[in-house]
């Protein structure tokens, strides 16, 4: 049966977000329904409701959810109601070369299901009867919603639904990176430009990971007081100089740089950074026109390395119980990247105090 629920919904990319009672319809073939405890307020999600993300409204907004399964579909036997998942904003279908090859997050599904399910269809309705998007297949900043079974990972783990949500983009986003793209190894040099909640993520990747030195850098020192707690061993504050600066505290130049800003400017110097043989990761979102520069003859002749990483390069259903498995270890920080809750109602105004810069981590809403 459809059910009603309140969704955080862009209705303008020049208006704020805002909160409304939708409609949410049951689950067709391969199709759950799940109430959502929890969903994290993520920088893509503000960047879809302004139009930097061109995803057209009006649209839910939310992609970072952890809930419960409240209704199965035709089809669905991998899960039951009761159930405990969290999102996964990329689709895994499991049948196409990339997900056969091992490259789940390259699925050939996930450019079908930018607005709505794998099938193009969408389950949310607004009051008058008209069709919502939904971001990336999920729009989950409501208090139910209608997945495909591909965008679902199951939570065995006893992990808090508020912490378990954050797996799904910002952690696994930040630590993904490092474990999967970078593969850094124990005893290497790394920096971090820009230490937000996935900034915070590649941090603590980084030590988990073994990284003798780690170098946070940001425009904010309250975010780089807060880079220490997850691993960070120096800070920087942006300058001008910051690649001089980095290479004189590195001894010549990282072996690892991440780029958790999404301009080009700044993959220019996280590239800067890097000594012979290094790795510069490309993590950040920039706007489709923005561009950067490079020396080229570098490449070769240090033999460097420029690599971009979607969703941390995930294989969601192995990786997410890898990072439950970490947090209950007490190797992995998830309560610490939460400075912030707030309910459905209240979204607007954390969308707000995001774009203003007073998230220093990550803001979650709680869902009654």
């Amino acid at each position: 049966m459809a059910r009603q629920a309140r969704a955080a919904v862009c209705r303008s990319w020049d208006e704020p977000i805002g909160v409304e009672q939708i409609e949410v319809e049951s689950p067709r073939r391969d199709e759950v329904m799940i109430k959502l405890h929890a969903c994290g307020v993520c920088h893509s999600d503000l960047s879809a409701a302004t139009g930097v993300i061109p995803f057209p409204p009006p649209l839910v907004v939310g992609h970072e959810g952890a809930g419960e399964v409240v209704e199965v579909g035709e089809g669905v036997s991998e899960y039951a109601v009761g159930d405990r998942v969290v999102t996964s904003f990329v689709t895994m279908c499991g049948r196409c070369r990339q997900c056969q090859r091992g490259h789940p997050v390259r699925c050939e599904t996930s450019g079908k299901a930018l607005l709505s399910l794998p099938d193009g269809t969408v389950r949310t309705r607004d009051q008058d009867g008209n069709d919502l998007n939904v971001f990336s297949g999920c729009g989950v900043m409501a208090e139910y919603a209608t997945l495909h079974v591909n965008n679902l990972v199951k939570l065995d783990a006893d992990v808090p639904m508020e912490r378990a949500a954050l797996v799904g983009c910002a952690v696994i986003t930040g630590v993904g990176a490092v474990f999967n793209t970078a593969r850094l190894e124990p005893g290497s040099t790394a920096v971090v430009f820009g230490v937000g909640g996935v900034g915070l993520n590649v941090i603590q990747g980084c030590r988990i990971a073994g990284a003798h030195q780690v170098i946070a850098v940001d425009m904010a020192a309250d975010k780089l007081e807060l880079a220490k707690q997850f691993g960070a061993t120096h800070t920087l504050e942006v300058a001008d100089d910051i690649v001089k600066q980095v290479r004189k505290l590195s001894g010549g130049g990282v072996d690892y740089a991440f780029e958790c800003v999404g301009r080009g400017a700044v993959v220019k110097q996280a590239y800067g950074c890097l000594g012979k043989g290094g790795t510069a990761v490309v993590v950040g979102v920039a706007p489709p026109d923005d561009k950067t520069t490079l020396t080229t003859l570098s490449l070769p002749a240090d033999e460097k390395t420029l690599t971009g990483s979607w969703l941390g390069s995930a294989r969601p259903r192995w990786d997410f119980p890898r990072l439950f498995s970490l947090y209950e270890a007490g190797e992995l920080r998830l309560g610490e990247l939460i400075t912030q809750t707030y309910r459905i109602d209240q979204a607007p105004a954390a969308f707000a105090e995001m774009a203003e810069g007073r998230s220093a981590a990550r803001g979650v809403i709680v869902f009654d």
